[in-house]
């Protein structure tokens, strides 16, 4: 293993050993069993998430934005769910994750999903709970929805992608490698 300038990729590598999250990953339930409960995660995240985007799109007009709102504890419950079993996929062999360019794209895009919504309840939120269920969310609205939805379709698309790479350390784009 070559040495790493930016993360002590040993270091992290004994965290999850000596945590016990290696030997539970690896044991013969804890990785399906976590990928399981990253998927439902998953699902309430974009079930919620998604459709409440889709509406700020301008989807299914004569759903009100207020009901749709309702609905954002379940993902944010979806995603404390993903997070979770994330690191624990991501501990048990950070190496491959770090430099693996599918991975370091979701977590840029996972970040973008974080502005977006910042900028979100920041800037917009009060006049898309005010409108009416038939009325078509502002412009701002509909670009925010749209940019989050590409985002999580993104963050899921990257999510899958990263069983297919298995690259050498020096495809790290970031870290000089």
């Amino acid at each position: 293993m070559q040495p790493d300038p930016i993360f002590d990729i040993p270091a992290l590598e004994r965290f999850g050993i000596d945590t016990g999250i290696f030997a539970l990953m690896n044991s013969k339930w804890g990785w399906p069993i976590s990928e399981i409960i990253h998927f439902t995660g998953l699902c309430l995240l974009m079930a919620s998430v998604g459709m409440f985007d889709l509406r700020m799109m301008g989807v299914a007009r004569g759903v009100s934005m207020r009901a749709l709102h309702r609905l954002v504890p379940l993902g944010i419950a979806g995603w404390i769910m993903c997070a979770i079993t994330g690191f624990l996929f991501f501990m048990t062999a950070p190496g491959q994750y770090l430099y693996n360019p599918a991975f370091q794209t979701k977590i840029s895009l996972m970040g973008l999903a974080g502005a977006n919504m910042a900028i979100f309840y920041l800037t917009t939120a009060t006049a898309v709970g005010a409108a009416m269920p038939d009325d078509l969310p502002p412009a701002r609205a509909r670009l925010i929805g749209f940019i989050s939805l590409a985002c999580w379709l993104g963050v899921i698309t990257c999510g899958r992608l990263i069983t297919f790479f298995r690259p050498p350390y020096h495809w790290c784009v970031w870290c000089g490698g």
